[in-house]
């Protein structure tokens, strides 16, 4: 094949993580350490009779009004689909023309600058400080088209403060998108807001506390206009009609909610004990997962922790982020097979 016929944004492009998992402990994916939503479960059973010859609501209605009710806003306001990702990438199809910049943080998640690159945008980044928070002034100097953040930011794990926050969503006249893919663990949304900002998109997903991993559901709020322009972007009948239910399930299910806030809340504690024990430096966490710099080189404590069937996430390349890995704050039985696994490994490397 000539690489010239590949639209020329995405010839380099590389495949995103995607390790020989098998029966291996997956502490990797920062998902539910209590596992699938059981009101998920029970509804996705339900659904052994659903007429799936017939196509889903066009625009996921049935959630867009649960989460109105959830939130207090206007069915209107939300935009749902395959995934908080596909929010992200509507988002930027919608307001970057191609050439124009977002602006991210850095370190960040890397799907924000995929979802640039693959629609033919830029990225500038804006390092954060040396407490991973975020660098207002610089932000709000920086020419771009559209500021795109995570709170809680992944993978460094801290929360950005709030103020910090408004004040970019204020600083500037563009779009601001709030990424808050694990904003249950936090108490704290920046949904609410969307009816004062007018160019506040905030995203977040049933991928994390609502145990929904690989059911894809995400979604997206944001004032009427903003959304209605999202909604016309958004592939028709992207969220399928069993992801819909089972959504809605879940959303009504509180408890499940709460026990996975605060099984991590519990366990926290005692995954950053145990890995300052074995001599890592652990940055403070507000998510589901911790990352800490290891003591040997990073490839080699994930390659030798998934030998010993344990997988967890190698950051070691990133920039700012040398020798450091990420692991999801598990159950105490999870938490304890990792460590005791971890201190194998660097036994091992004496």
């Amino acid at each position: 094949m000539d690489k010239n016929w590949i639209r020329s944004t995405c010839r380099d492009l590389q495949l995103y993580y995607n390790p020989k998992v098998g029966n291996k402990l997956r502490m990797d994916t920062s998902t539910n350490a209590l596992g699938t939503n059981p009101a998920g479960r029970k509804a996705l059973q339900e659904c052994s009779n659903l007429d799936v010859g017939q196509y889903p609501s066009t625009y996921g209605d049935g959630l867009r009004s649960a989460l109105a009710d959830l939130y207090r806003l206007k069915i209107d306001n939300f935009v749902v689909g395959n995934g908080s990702d596909e929010a992200l990438d509507i988002i930027i199809k919608t307001f970057v023309e191609p050439g124009e910049t977002v602006i991210t943080a850095h370190p960040a998640y890397v799907l924000h600058s995929f979802f640039v690159k693959i629609n033919g945008g830029n990225t500038v980044t804006v390092d954060l400080d040396e407490d991973f928070q975020l660098d207002v002034e610089a932000i709000n100097s920086t020419k771009g088209k559209v500021v795109l953040i995570c709170t809680p930011n992944n993978p460094t794990s801290n929360i950005f403060r709030m103020d910090d926050v408004r004040a970019i969503i204020e600083g500037s006249d563009r779009p601001v998108v709030v990424d808050e893919a694990y904003g249950e663990y936090t108490g704290a949304s920046f949904i609410p807001l969307v009816k004062r900002y007018d160019n506040l998109i905030v995203t977040r997903t049933f991928s994390k506390a609502y145990g929904l991993a690989g059911m894809r559901i995400g979604y997206l709020a944001a004032g009427l206009e903003m959304t209605d322009a999202m909604q016309r972007v958004k592939i028709p009948y992207s969220l399928n009609a069993i992801g819909e239910r089972v959504a809605m399930a879940a959303l009504k299910d509180r408890e499940f909610l709460e026990r996975s806030v605060n099984v991590v809340k519990e366990e926290r504690p005692y995954l950053e004990e145990g890995l300052r024990d074995l001599g890592f430096h652990v940055y403070p966490s507000e998510a589901n997962y911790v990352l800490f710099r290891s003591t040997i080189p990073s490839d080699e404590l994930t390659r030798k922790l998934s030998d010993k069937g344990v997988l967890i996430r190698d950051f070691g390349k990133v920039r700012r982020l040398e020798n450091c890995v990420r692991t999801t704050i598990g159950t105490r039985e999870m938490n304890s097979t990792l460590l005791n696994k971890m201190r194998e490994v660097l036994e091992e490397c004496r």
